[in-house]
């Protein structure tokens, strides 16, 4: 097959204003993509990369793919992640991944929840701030916890995400609304192991969960999963050696995180592959609370979550980024 690769590389984002540190963390390196590349090319697949944008419009009718390998997050708008998906289907081109309802909907942490909630799916209780100074629900008890409504891979996370009081909580709202220009999600902070949950495939024919990773952090009470350990490379005390992959759960609440999961990539619409967020609050039992639904997940090789829950079921890179292809090949033929 002729494969386009898409994705958008840190090296070709546009100017920003305001541009904050972490304002392009999601987007990727050409060190990241081309190992995806290079496994199509190995297959025998004819894979080029291409920057996703406007110009894809002109290109890709160009270079006549049969299938598109999206990992493009976009740089501007509420649902940017759901762009060039939404090109993509206007070329009538067959992607990778899920479509664009679903990821406009996974990148709003607020409609996610909503959406989960009155499907039962347990999520922190929560509240919506678009400003600093409005009155705090008062079903809602500290600590909590505050972060961009509609932001990925960590991006305003770090510990004083967490606020033990309403000075805290304040302050912390108006830092995140002034510098990411958009309402700030405040919820309650389950104290407790993070475990995140990968998917592959999809219900039609088959979704495979893969062995659960659990992020072992210094303070278990207060550790947060932000960009900085994200990006951490995977050797030291905040990446690879800290992981716990598969995590070690109870086999019944093993069963009921996965049973959660599946049901979370079929209700948001996810395709193909996908990642699942979940916080075991330590006060009622492990209760599992599901915090986000990653339908664009990354993959890169030996350091993404998925990466490395694919290696602990026995799969190699090759064959996770083939059986990817290969769930999209199927489900576009049907």
């Amino acid at each position: 097959m002729r494969i386009a690769v898409l994705d958008n590389l840190k090296k070709n984002a546009p100017p920003a204003e305001p541009l904050v540190p972490d304002t392009w963390a999601e987007l990727s390196k050409t060190e990241e993509v081309q190992p995806i590349v290079d496994v199509l090319q190995s297959a025998g697949h004819t894979a080029e990369f291409l920057e996703g944008g406007p110009t894809l419009v002109d290109l890709l009718p160009r270079f006549q793919p049969d299938l598109c390998f999206n990992m493009c997050e976009g740089h501007f708008g509420e649902s940017r992640e759901s762009q060039v998906p939404a090109i993509l289907e206007m070329l009538r081109l067959p992607y990778t991944g899920a479509g664009v309802l679903a990821l406009a909907l996974t990148l709003d942490k607020v409609m996610t929840k909503r959406w989960l909630s009155f499907h039962g799916i347990p999520t922190p209780p929560f509240q919506v701030f678009t400003r600093a100074d409005e009155t705090l629900d008062p079903a809602l008890h500290f600590p909590l916890f505050v972060k961009p409504a509609r932001e990925g891979s960590g991006k305003g996370v770090t510990a004083d995400s967490i606020t033990e009081n309403e000075r805290q909580l304040r302050e912390t709202v108006a830092r995140i609304t002034a510098l990411y220009r958009q309402p700030a999600l405040v919820e309650r902070f389950i104290r407790g192991r993070e475990v995140t949950v990968g998917l592959l495939g999809n219900p039609q024919q088959r979704l495979t969960v893969l062995p659960p990773l659990e992020i072992v952090f210094r303070d278990p009470g207060r550790g947060v999963y932000s960009h900085s350990i994200k990006s951490a490379p995977p050797d030291g005390w905040v990446a690879g050696k800290h992981y716990m992959c598969p995590a070690p759960l109870e086999t019944g609440l093993q069963q009921h995180i996965e049973r959660l999961a599946r049901e979370a990539f079929v209700l948001t619409g996810c395709r193909d592959y996908a990642r699942i967020d979940f916080r075991l609050d330590s006060e009622d039992n492990d209760q599992p609370y599901l915090l986000e639904v990653n339908a664009l997940p990354g993959i890169f090789r030996d350091w993404s979550d998925m990466s490395l829950q694919a290696k602990a079921a026995g799969m190699s890179y090759e064959e996770l980024i083939l059986g990817i292809v290969g769930f999209a090949e199927s489900r576009w033929k049907r």
